[in-house]
């Protein structure tokens, strides 16, 4: 048998996607027992939610006053200290799990697989390279504890419901850093859906202009209820901030609709978006690389095209 310990990605009130997703992983594993860890402040009420998700077995509370806010430093002892029981440790490939995952197999001096897209056997694991244009086979030491990041953009979210896990508050005295401890922490405040797991997406580029023409994004995105992103031109010309970026070095997604407005299609950017479900793309250039990869493209100026869908959507 081989024992999954899943590190659950949460805000203390909502499970996010990517755990389910990393479950969807776990379970083409043969003979999977897959477990979830929670660690927060207070974790009862996404600990119920982790429970609810068919197929884990057991869902495993770390509450204590240190883990209120996630540091990647002082959730990483908690979780090594936790897997000893366990063959395998997943977290999912969002900002989280890069963060947190590395620093949990090097305080267990295991290997790491990260971004994992396709199970072949326990051991042996599918994962892009080369920004996604070869995808290598992999095999690590059966022998040894596995740690690895989930390519949530490759997987399904589990169902939310039917299934009936154990809950069980497992205490934890593994020593805490003192080094590292929370300040406090600044983002901008919008009710639009999490870019890394949000269904729909309008993204901009450098065409847009300025920052301030970025509000024609804003304005499309919450008429249709989607999170909104950027190409690394654009956030390197500062007209979005750094969390919005998609592509190579920024989010790698799986939206249902992505739109892509302005953006060119740098390699970069296509390696971001590359599993979404549908791309449409609205750009000036007829000849931009975006169309060569688009579903649905429009040739226009982006600044008459946006409104006017605007306006169309909004009724």
């Amino acid at each position: 048998m081989q024992k999954v310990l899943i590190v659950g990605e949460h805000d203390c009130k909502t499970l996010n996607p990517a755990t389910a997703k990393c479950v969807t992983c776990a379970k083409t594993i043969p003979d999977a027992e897959i477990s979830i860890a929670l660690l927060g402040g207070e974790t009862s009420g996404v600990a119920a939610q982790a429970a609810a998700i068919p197929g884990v077995k057991a869902v495993l509370r770390i509450d204590r006053a240190e883990n209120e806010h996630p540091l990647a430093a002082v959730f990483a002892p908690q979780v090594a200290a936790l897997a000893a029981d366990y063959t395998h440790v997943f977290g999912p490939s969002t900002s989280f799990g890069k963060d947190l995952m590395p620093r949990v197999a090097a305080l267990l001096g295991a290997p790491q697989v990260s971004d994992l897209m396709a199970v072949e056997s326990a051991f042996r694991f599918k994962r892009p390279i080369y920004a996604g244009n070869a995808i290598v086979t992999v095999e690590a030491d059966p022998a040894r504890k596995l740690i690895a990041t989930v390519r949530v953009a490759s997987y399904e979210a589990a169902p939310a419901t039917g299934g009936s896990a154990t809950v069980e508050v497992k205490p934890s005295s593994a020593a805490l850093p003192s080094h590292t401890r929370y300040i406090g922490a600044k983002s901008g405040s919008t009710d639009r859906p999490d870019l890394q797991t949000a269904s729909r997406v309008v993204s901009g580029g450098r065409a847009l202009g300025s920052a301030e023409n970025f509000k024609l994004l804003f304005s499309l995105a919450d008429k249709i209820g989607a999170a909104v992103g950027a190409s690394r031109a654009a956030v390197d010309a500062g007209y979005a901030p750094n969390e919005m970026q998609v592509g190579q070095t920024g989010k790698i997604i799986s939206p249902e609709i992505y739109i892509a407005i302005g953006i060119s299609g740098a390699i970069q950017h296509l390696t971001g978006i590359k599993d979404a479900k549908t791309i449409v793309a609205i750009n000036k250039d007829g000849e931009a690389p975006i169309f060569e990869v688009a579903d649905v493209g429009l040739v226009g100026d982006l600044f008459q095209i946006v409104p006017e869908l605007e306006r169309l959507v909004g009724g």
